[in-house]
């Protein structure tokens, strides 16, 4: 099932009256009654955002049910070796990736980003240069930086605007090209399709970190033509503390891949623990270990209303929060506005926004001390994410409410 909000215009007789209608209005509020927020508005990025209420009882029916009583043969009565498939098979569903294409093997991002960007550079071998935006996130700068010290490729770090433009000028000389569709930051978006086209345009492969995007934006995976991508399991996710990424692999390149990481449960036939690996066919290729199966079974958890409520209403609700977000600063203080780091318009940005203060170290504390929960990034940002089922127009406008007071007490 997917829910579609209707258009919410509402006659304002206080923007806190306003708030409570919308969320009155909106079908998705329902939703945010089944998080646990201990009371506490949740902003901080999804790092590590509320658990559902429900989830504790879905670990302890895995764990009772099924691990206890039927040990090792859990893995095979109860879809637990299946699992890694299962999730992935889901998160196509709101990355918008046919079944069979992503795979949750168990790893960190930094361990998936680095499979899928070795597995790049092979399928262009003789191309010297692995190209990354300057702005990305440290993780994808760190894991880059090493696979082009271990493949001997040049690292090219391009600006935001320098790395379109170096696709064009020098697009023949690049291996693969990893870039994020939500800059970190401040949440503005990179369009997939354009620059996607742009490396096919010069034979280069397009590889996406999705950890900003996964579950607030539609990226169209299949539609857009990506190559590979990976993407964490927690953010707006929602898979708690060290959920396992995802990797997508479309079915062009699932014949010829060659990924650097090739545990047995990647391997054509595992139980018959030959000697030497042979990778399987398909997306299971991309597996590598026994995977973490209580982390899977919360990641997979944590997805059920996530694809019930579907991508495009998820992120139509991300942008009222966000745009309710920006009209109670102007009530607030319109001043608040000129402090905004994020790009104005909706369609510009991802899932947060940023703003730009003078301590914002402390200004994350105070307004942790108000039960609204942020997070800052040097040396000046801080962030406010807007998760679309647990998060509501009523606390969006106790969050501004609380930067207000939190700014003055600082000035």
């Amino acid at each position: 099932m997917t829910i579609r909000p209707e258009s919410l215009t509402v006659p304002s007789t206080g923007i806190l009256d306003d708030a409570r209608r919308r969320d009155d209005l909106d079908p998705l509020t329902q939703y945010a009654r089944g998080f646990a927020t201990d009371g506490a508005t949740h902003l901080n990025g999804n790092s590590l955002g509320p658990p559902r209420e429900s989830l504790a009882g879905e670990l302890d029916r895995v764990v009772t049910a099924q691990w206890a009583p039927r040990q090792v043969q859990a893995w095979f009565r109860d879809g637990w070796l299946d699992l890694p498939r299962t999730v992935g098979d889901k998160l196509a569903l709101l990355l918008g990736a046919g079944p069979g294409q992503i795979m949750v093997a168990g790893e960190t991002t930094s361990t998936t980003l680095f499979n899928a960007l070795v597995a790049a550079c092979r399928l262009r071998p003789d191309r010297p240069v692995l190209l990354i935006e300057a702005e990305s996130f440290p993780t994808d700068l760190y894991i880059a930086s090493s696979v082009a010290r271990l493949l001997d490729r040049e690292l090219v770090a391009e600006s935001r605007t320098g790395f379109d433009a170096y696709l064009r000028e020098h697009g023949q000389q690049v291996a693969a090209a990893l870039a994020a569709p939500v800059d970190f930051r401040t949440g503005e978006r990179r369009e997939i399709r354009p620059t996607t086209a742009l490396c096919h345009a010069s034979g280069a492969l397009s590889v996406w970190d999705l950890s900003h995007a996964a579950g607030v934006l539609p990226v169209d995976l299949d539609a857009n033509a990506v190559d590979l991508a990976v993407g964490c399991g927690y953010k707006y996710l929602g898979g708690g503390p060290g959920a396992p990424a995802f990797l997508y692999l479309p079915v062009r390149f699932q014949s010829t891949v060659d990924f650097p990481l090739t545990g047995w449960h990647g391997h054509a036939r595992p139980f018959e623990m030959g000697p030497a690996f042979e990778p399987a066919t398909d997306i299971e290729q991309a597996r590598t270990g026994t995977p973490p199966l209580l982390s899977l079974a919360a990641l997979n958890h944590a997805l059920a209303p996530l694809v019930e409520v579907g991508i495009h209403a998820l992120h139509q609700r991300t942008r009222e929060l966000s745009e309710f977000f920006l009209e109670c600063l102007a009530e607030r203080d319109p001043e608040l506005l000129r402090c905004l780091a994020s790009p104005r318009e909706a369609d510009r940005r991802g899932g947060h926004l940023a703003l730009r203060v003078p301590d914002a170290d402390a200004v994350e504390r105070a307004l942790a001390d108000s039960g609204v929960h942020v997070d800052s990034r040097p040396p000046d940002l801080i962030r406010f994410a807007f998760a679309p089922l647990y998060v509501t127009h009523e606390q969006v406008w106790r969050a501004v409410d609380a930067l207000g007071r939190a700014l003055e007490g600082l000035r």
